[in-house]
């Protein structure tokens, strides 16, 4: 994907290598298990492990990593960052009054390494990217593009890409009102038991997510053309790879689709590629059965 072009955003705010957030004591292995549950359940892991810091008396301290530079970063990565995230704030500028008769806000893009604190709790390199609806702000260790390289099979700028496009997706949900509307709806499910429904709105969610991914992709390539087949190949094997099934596979667990969160690869697959086709937000209703 060439990037060169794409305009740089300076709502970036860099905590790498500023210390992060003291945890109390929470080792690891907890935070590994209650990313799982969260994962299971489709619950932000950054509310689990801090509810579990704060019932432990461990409540997380803030540091100095907890305000970090704002602006354009003068690194590689971090300049790769600023460009897709101005990318998403051009593109969205245009398209959200459009569709949906409503104004884009711009969220902050939160770049730390290791752990720092979100208002929704914790945030740790173990969790992936994700964005934070009471903040309104993204989160990414950018180890995580290595990751996607070593251990899912995906890699390059254009996955990259797609990673950061899909938790924008997220903040575009919440701007139009959605997310609120689906935890509630999870709250209430679970509080009757049916953990299954709860993990189906999980999974339009995610899905919905991904496909806004592709109508970002769709603007930005009618604007720059600069995504060509080999940026596609990357894209569908990076969401091939973080489907639910092929997750369970590769953990060697067996693949039951109401355990699901995030979708199966072939339906990742297929709304990336619907929001590539489509270049609308109309034709990303998952919610639509």
């Amino acid at each position: 994907m060439r990037e060169d072009d794409l305009r740089e955003s300076s709502n970036i705010e860099d905590r790498r290598g500023m210390g992060g957030m003291a945890t109390g004591g929470l080792g690891i292995g907890a935070v590994v298990v209650l990313s799982l549950i969260g994962w299971a359940f489709g619950i932000n892991p950054a509310v689990l492990i801090n509810g579990a810091e704060q019932v432990a008396g461990n409540a997380p301290m803030a540091t100095q990593g907890q305000a970090g530079r704002r602006g354009i970063p003068d690194d590689e990565v971090g300049r790769f960052v600023s460009r897709v995230l101005g990318e998403t704030e051009d593109v969205w500028s245009q398209v959200l009054p459009r569709e949906a008769g409503r104004q884009y806000e711009r969220p902050v893009l939160v770049l730390f390494s290791g752990v720092t604190s979100s208002g929704c709790g914790s945030a740790e390199a173990s969790m992936g990217p994700f964005y934070c609806p009471i903040d309104r702000k993204l989160y990414l260790d950018t180890s995580f593009f290595q990751d996607m390289q070593r251990r899912m099979g995906g890699g390059g700028d254009f996955a990259y890409a797609y990673v950061i496009a899909h938790e924008v997706g997220h903040h575009v949900q919440n701007l139009l009102d959605l997310l609120p509307k689906v935890q509630a709806a999870q709250r209430a499910a679970r509080g009757e038991g049916d953990r299954a429904t709860a993990n189906d709105l999980s999974v339009r969610t995610e899905l919905m997510a991904d496909c806004l991914a592709g109508v970002w992709a769709n603007w930005m390539n009618q604007r720059h053309r600069n995504i060509d087949d080999n940026d596609l190949q990357q894209a569908v094997a990076t969401a091939t790879a973080i489907g639910d099934d092929r997750i369970s596979q590769a953990a060697g667990r067996a693949v039951v689709r109401d355990s699901f969160t995030h979708g199966s690869a072939a339906q990742r697959v297929r709304w990336l590629a619907n929001g590539l086709r489509t270049g609308t937000v109309a034709g990303c209703n998952t919610f639509q059965r």
